[in-house]
């Protein structure tokens, strides 16, 4: 049964990856219609809560509140607001493809904070899976024309990835959020979300629609498949396997960017950019085999106890 449990968790983490991964895919179509990312992000928020608010009602979920949980949802939403926000004004400065390679700083960011802020322990494994998704990232990170990237959308990208990491550790810690039902929480998280696209629109932001039926259909895509369902399924998976793994496997996103940037957005793709994609999926794969990984190395340094492996 628990090893049911890990597998489901790491399904959800993956599922969550791949869904997140189609953002460039629906709003650059809505770029080229003239929308800026705050308008994008506002519809993709707004037309999320009722998906959500339909979910809640179907299962009797109550939409009530306790008044310690009011803090750390407003919290969560603030810090997944900003993270869309700096991931979608990046796109406007360099490749979406490169953007979302480079967003994948994140799981590592959240291992380094697990391990000096909560004293969680870093396993060999993990040390392993962390350097081959590195790799790719690298393969994946370097264009045939070398490394020209506009810096102000390389830190925005970084931005990005900071609060995603502390999104992630957050709902992994908080006692008040745990006790908070999934559908619940994203209903509550993207409210607060709202709020700030609503605010930063009054004090000034230009509101933007598509200019065509076709942007309609993208921002509903954007508000159900990299939203409501791929926070829904990183929410959960986080409650059952942790912060770590689920950040980890979130290095599927650009796989399933770069697939769709080929098919959707006609970006071309390098044989670099496959050789960086399998080595990602091969450090998920690691993770998965997080057990069976600890005890090859264990079974490796006792036939060769001279090796020190930390």
């Amino acid at each position: 049964m628990m090893a049911f449990s890990k597998f489901k968790g790491y399904a959800l983490a993956a599922l969550a990856a791949a869904a997140y991964g189609t953002n460039p895919a629906f709003a650059i179509p809505l770029y080229e219609q003239g929308m800026n990312p705050d308008s994008v992000l506002l519809f993709r928020y707004v037309l999320g809560v009722p998906l959500l608010a339909a979910i809640m009602a179907v299962r009797g979920v109550s939409f009530r509140l306790r008044k310690d949980e009011i803090g750390p949802t407003a919290i969560l939403g603030i810090l997944m607001a900003l993270s869309s926000l700096t991931l979608f004004e990046s796109y406007r400065y360099i490749n979406s493809g490169i953007a979302s390679t480079l967003l994948f700083v994140y799981p590592i960011m959240v291992a380094v904070m697990m391990i000096f802020l909560f004293h969680e322990r870093f396993k060999i494994s993990i040390a392993l899976c962390l350097v081959i998704m590195s790799a790719g990232l690298i393969l994946l990170m370097k264009t045939s024309s070398g490394f020209s990237l506009d810096p102000y959308g390389v830190v925005l990208v970084m931005l990005s990835a900071l609060t995603y990491a502390l999104y992630i550790i957050f709902v992994n810690v908080s006692k008040s959020i745990k006790r908070i039902p999934t559908t619940k929480l994203l209903f509550y998280v993207i409210c607060w979300g709202s709020l700030l696209y609503v605010m930063l629109i009054a004090l000034g932001g230009e509101l933007t629609l598509p200019t065509r039926p076709a942007g309609w259909c993208n921002l509903a895509a954007l508000a159900f498949i990299p939203t409501v369902l791929s926070l829904a399924c990183t929410t959960k998976a986080i409650q059952i396997i942790g912060s770590t793994p689920t950040a980890i496997f979130g290095a599927l996103e650009p796989v399933a960017a770069v697939i769709l940037s080929v098919i959707i957005l006609n970006q071309p793709i390098t044989p670099r950019e496959i050789a960086g994609g399998v080595l990602i999926i091969a450090a998920t794969t690691i993770v998965i085999a997080d057990t069976a990984v600890e005890k090859a190395i264990l079974h490796v340094r006792k036939m060769f106890p001279r090796i020190r492996l930390k």
